[in-house]
């Protein structure tokens, strides 16, 4: 097998490795890859197993080895063209150079994958045309995302919104409803009175207030029976269309600043109570 050799340029300290095939091609005379120096790589060469440096003998900068160097990208040494004087060396990643095709294969050392680290990675890059594309795409896909979870708000604020509203939940299966916000209601009155021409039965009136400008939901609305001691008798819960008028569109909700008259009959025959509360929620 042939003897590994390492040969250092007198510039920049770059260490090459080499062989006596790749020497023999100009009689020795290398460029370095790195500061483009041409040197004699015969003259040059060095040893990398460490040495007895004697301490009364002068320092010789060959003989201590090679030193530090810092990682470069990784190259092959190549011979130089017939007409040019020398040959082109360059280094690989570890700070030696490897050989091309002039060396025999036994011999070959792959110092660029071992490093293939110290090479950035190729980004690939999609044409300008595709981002010209996706960004509205995505934009209009963004719109209509906000429009269908938000079509209950938009159509509460903005009115003229609500039939185009329609036509898109018509078309994905969803609806425009009221908002539900029990903040903006009120009852502003109510009464609980004994019907004196049936026994035993309740009559509840009371009037629901929106002082939202824009329509809300109908709520539920709880009744809670009470006796003298405050303490729960009986409790009901009455959906929208069990205390409103049978004209009344409960889909379309309570309109803004307006009201709903409410009336309850109330069979509380089987039970004593001495008050009552009303509450107003949505399930």
């Amino acid at each position: 097998m042939t003897e590994e050799k390492y040969t250092r340029c007198p510039s920049c300290k770059t260490v090459f490795r080499v062989t006596d095939a790749q020497l023999a091609l100009r009689d020795g005379v290398v460029r370095c890859g790195h500061c483009q120096t041409i040197f004699d790589g015969h003259a040059e060469l060095i040893s990398l197993a460490p040495r007895v440096v004697d301490d009364e003998a002068p320092l010789d900068e060959a003989a201590m080895g090679p030193p530090t160097v810092t990682l470069r990208s990784a190259r092959a040494l190549r011979p130089a063209e017939p007409e040019a004087p020398a040959a082109e060396a360059r280094t690989t990643g570890a700070g030696f150079a490897d050989a091309d095709d002039t060396q025999p294969p036994g011999d070959s050392v792959d110092y660029e994958h071992r490093f293939a680290w110290d090479q950035p990675a190729a980004r690939r890059r999609l044409p300008t045309w595709v981002y010209g594309v996706l960004v509205p795409l995505l934009c209009v896909l963004l719109a209509g995302q906000l429009l269908y979870h938000f079509r209950d708000v938009i159509a509460a604020h903005w009115p003229a919104t609500r039939a185009p509203l329609a036509r898109m939940c018509a078309v994905v299966g969803c609806d425009v409803k009221p908002l539900r916000d029990v903040g903006a209601l009120s009852i502003d009155a109510s009464d609980l009175q004994v019907d004196p021409a049936h026994k035993g039965l309740l009559i509840l009136t009371a009037t629901v207030r929106n002082r939202a400008p824009y329509a809300i939901a109908y709520p539920y609305l709880e009744l809670t029976l009470t006796d003298p001691q405050d303490q729960v008798v009986v409790r009901r819960a009455f959906a929208p269309g069990e205390y409103v008028g049978g004209t009344v569109d409960v889909a379309a909700g309570m309109p803004g600043n307006g009201e709903a008259a409410l009336k309850l009959f109330i069979d509380a025959s089987a039970t004593a109570q001495a008050g009552y509360r009303l509450y107003l929620f949505y399930p």
